[in-house]
């Protein structure tokens, strides 16, 4: 193993995940013009909770890798987190560095934990691919995002079945 890989290995094991890692950097501010991504969430399960939306590099290798790594390697990564509305429609904003293609993932975690809870929580992708027990490839999240603010929609999926996800019906 080099140096380098060392140190990175060492780093990256001394630093505990932090939830709020990236949100500054993710929230949209009222008189930015963009680049932004706003978010619209159907197809919830219920108002429970929050939806958490996180933007990656658009490669399989960083696609929902771990935060502390991404950041470390100067890679981009951002979070935003909202309560889920009681009512009316479920939007969320998150900013993007530059212009360019990214891979974004939403949960809607119900319970309110730190990590996704397979049974209770939802989860999707700009793309709305059919999701099962892998994890997906970055393609499955592309999102372009250009100079300015772009509406993305996503259908959530929730458990349904032995082993798999999809959308409530």
């Amino acid at each position: 193993m080099s140096l380098t890989a060392l140190t990175l290995a060492v780093t990256v094991l001394a630093l505990a995940s932090s939830p709020s890692l990236g949100v500054a950097a993710g929230r949209c501010r009222p008189t930015e013009p963009g680049p932004a991504i706003i978010v619209t969430a159907e197809g919830l399960k219920d108002r429970t909770g929050t939806l958490r939306a996180e933007l990656y590099p658009p490669t399989d290798q960083d696609f929902l890798a771990d935060d502390n790594i991404l950041v470390s390697a100067g890679k981009t990564f951002r979070r935003v987190v909202i309560p889920v509305p009681a009512t009316g429609p479920v939007r969320l904003c998150i900013r993007v560095p530059r212009a360019g293609q990214y891979a974004l993932s939403l949960v809607h975690n119900r319970g309110n934990g730190e990590t996704f809870s397979f049974l209770r929580d939802g989860i999707e992708f700009p793309g709305n691919p059919r999701l099962g027990l892998s994890r997906p490839r970055a393609s499955t999240a592309f999102v372009h995002a250009g100079a300015g603010n772009i509406n993305v929609s996503v259908r959530m999926n929730y458990h349904i079945g032995l082993f798999s996800f999809g959308p409530l019906r």
